[in-house]
């Protein structure tokens, strides 16, 4: 991998959840000693020289080890008192992107793997000019929070949310989205609850 693919790729870790079904703070869960943040960023930070951490609570997260990691802190959409999930939190990181690609991570995968993410960066170049991101598919439908977006996809991203979507699913089929092989399913496994830890 050469400079060059890191430098076009800004990457956003998305650090919103409530963690509600985990009964703790999944992104400070330590996995063989390390916070799942701060692991899902140093990979991200293998990928990309600049990570936005997309988050309500800055402070919460500003004693990690996370060097040039930049914060964002997400905020509740006019008129409403509370974060609408990922989507919203997405849009408000992606209005900071600088590069035509950005790779989308949420800080939950515990199995994230750096050379698969590498490889799919090889690929970006060939992706058609006319799909808005490079994600894997599994029979549920994409997987948008271990993938691809391009940077133009903003204002219809945008126009969705002002129009109440809030579906992940919902916005991409809309548009072409091109398909990333997934030899592994296992690593796009999230934790979300005290099983799923005992599994990672």
């Amino acid at each position: 991998m050469t400079i060059n693919s890191c430098s076009k790729l800004n990457a956003i870790v998305l650090a919103g959840g409530k963690s509600s079904r985990m009964g703790q703070d999944k992104a400070l869960i330590p996995i063989e000693g390390v916070p799942l943040l701060q692991r899902v960023c140093s990979i991200a930070q293998s990928c990309s020289d600049t990570v936005y951490i997309i988050t309500p609570w800055p402070e919460r997260y500003q004693d990690l080890l996370l060097p040039s990691c930049q914060f964002i802190r997400e905020l509740p959409l006019c008129g409403e008192s509370i974060s609408h999930g990922p989507l919203v939190g997405f849009a408000q990181g992606l209005a900071q992107v600088q590069t035509e690609w950005v790779l989308l991570l949420a800080c939950d995968l515990p199995r994230l793997r750096v050379e698969v993410l590498q490889e799919w960066i090889t690929r970006l170049d060939s992706v058609g000019d006319n799909a808005i991101a490079a994600l894997a598919h599994h029979p549920k439908g994409w997987e948008p929070l271990c993938g691809f977006y391009r940077r133009r996809c903003l204002p219809q991203l945008l126009e969705f949310i002002n129009q109440g979507g809030r579906s992940f699913q919902e916005w991409l089929r809309q548009y072409p989205v091109e398909v990333l092989p997934l030899s592994e399913p296992e690593m796009l496994f999230n934790c979300n609850t005290p099983e799923d830890l005992a599994l990672s």
